[in-house]
């Protein structure tokens, strides 16, 4: 085929008209934007999904699983409560709990005239003559 114009073909075409020869440049052209449009597009709703994730694990919060696992939830069922829930528990700052309760146990433990307060990862010493836990015989 000619890349010569038709001789009824008005002397000046728009840009956007494909040529003689069957290229279409715009469609090309289009069809790239759509396909980056639809990448970042996606990559953007992924980015804005893990985003209490991402707070949670900045901050080094206690509740990181939990917000990790309710983002999953959300992603997997499509419920949107879960992905709010773990934005506001990303958010809130929950209070340590155990370690004050262990100082207080240990202090007690202490003013008793107990043991001396243990690690978590070590276990209580037996005691011959403290009874068996759950009321049955230490000779069993």
């Amino acid at each position: 085929m000619s890349d010569a114009t038709h001789a009824l073909a008005p002397e000046h075409l728009p840009f956007f008209a494909p040529a003689a020869d069957g290229s279409d440049p715009m469609m090309v052209n289009v069809a790239i934007f759509l396909l980056l449009a639809l990448f970042g597009g996606l990559a953007g709703i992924l980015w804005l999904h893990t985003l209490p994730e991402r707070l949670a694990h900045r901050s080094h919060k206690l509740q990181f699983e939990i917000v990790a696992v309710l983002g999953l939830l959300a992603l997997f069922t499509h419920v949107h409560a879960f992905w709010v829930a773990g934005l506001l528990l990303a958010l809130i700052d929950l209070p340590d709990i155990s370690t004050p309760v262990r100082s207080i146990a240990g202090s007690l433990e202490r003013i008793a005239g107990g043991h001396a307060p243990l690690d978590a990862d070590t276990p209580p010493p037996v005691d011959a003559n403290s009874p068996a836990p759950h009321g049955g015989s230490r000779d069993a």
